[in-house]
């Protein structure tokens, strides 16, 4: 059998960290010191070749612009290679797995993103465990030969997360993402252990086709007891606002003061399409359950379900993106594009 072909796109963030020794701060290194740390990936006879962004970014600078380079990179040599893997600094590596996710439509083969929280050139590190965990994931094919990952997915230490559902929950531990609410994709110990059943499958066979317009007219509302209506109002009516993701309390409850529920509706009437999503980190929006949710939904406020704030967020991108109506942009969060809410 020929050897997996896997590109390696690195972004930069702390896994190609080194220490400056001048400052003994962080920085961003060459992606050849990577390469360099870890020579067990020379056993894995793949045949790996990679793309790095110059200069190498802290994931905090990461926006929408870069993730068109990230998409780009994966089209261009989508033909060429078996899997793709993405390394990316933990902070917004959650949006980038899920921006990704909506805009490589109809993926067939994985993407999967990784990182560490120690830089890979330490003595003691994850980033060596992410690296080669990642690679091997990337290469993985079923009893029928196909990619066993057909989708954007995060491998973190000992699991493997469908990215439209991962959200970061540590800065301190190895193992710092977790889905909430979709199960883990692969479990990693002595072997790596799938559960197919989980798995995105791209049945079709439709070619990858990639939406490279984002809109970035969005932003979050995070509420929170004091709330003011100069402050709310002020909020909804930023200049050139097309989507808003609610950070509501509970199962998707907001305020039911008179003013608030007008100044929300008003913002609707504007053509702002508002999306419910919970502060929590388990569960999600249940608009009938209290009357508050209720208020919301009659408001003309959308159900997130159990959509992550960051699916949310970077969905709202991808529709706008496509030109869409806000009713159209309304319909679609009703509907899983690519798994990322628990709804058929």
């Amino acid at each position: 059998m020929a050897r997996p072909k896997i590109m390696i796109i690195y972004t930069g963030g702390t896994i190609g960290m080194i220490e400056n020794p001048v400052t003994h701060s962080l920085q961003p290194f060459d992606f050849t010191h990577l390469i360099d740390n870890v020579p067990k990936i020379k056993k894995l006879d793949y045949e790996i070749n990679n793309i790095q962004f110059h200069p190498p970014i802290d994931s905090a600078n990461m926006d929408p612009e870069r993730w068109v380079e990230i998409a780009r990179s994966i089209a261009d040599n989508y033909a060429d290679y078996d899997g793709f893997v993405v390394l990316h600094g933990t902070d917004t590596m959650a949006y980038t797995a899920s921006a990704l996710s909506f805009m490589l439509e109809n993926l067939h083969k994985p993407v999967i993103i990784t990182g560490s929280q120690l830089p890979i050139g330490e003595v003691r590190t994850d980033g060596e465990e992410n690296l080669i965990t990642a690679l091997q994931i990337a290469a993985a094919t079923d009893i029928d030969g196909e990619p066993m990952v057909q989708e954007v997915a995060i491998l973190f230490e000992d699991y493997l997360w469908r990215g439209n559902r991962s959200t970061k929950i540590s800065a301190d531990y190895f193992n710092a993402f977790k889905s909430n609410n979709y199960p883990y994709l692969a479990k990693i110990g002595l072997d790596i252990q799938f559960h197919k059943e989980r798995l995105l499958r791209n049945h079709a066979h439709r070619p990858l086709k990639v939406q490279y317009n984002l809109d970035r007219n969005v932003m979050f509302l995070t509420l929170f007891p004091g709330i003011t209506e100069t402050t709310l109002r002020h909020l909804l009516a930023t200049p050139g606002i097309k989507g808003i993701v609610m950070k509501s309390f509970g199962a998707g409850n907001a305020p039911t003061d008179r003013w608030f529920v007008d100044a929300i509706h008003d913002a609707v009437k504007r053509e702002i399409v508002i999306v419910n999503v919970t502060q929590c980190v388990n569960g999600g929006v249940n608009s009938e359950r209290y009357m508050t949710g209720n208020a919301m939904s009659a408001a003309g406020v959308i159900s997130g379900n159990d959509i992550t704030s960051e699916a949310a967020l970077t969905k709202l991108m991808y529709l706008f993106g496509m030109g869409l109506t806000a009713d159209e942009v309304k319909k679609y969060l009703n509907f899983s594009l690519c798994g990322e809410v628990s709804i058929s």
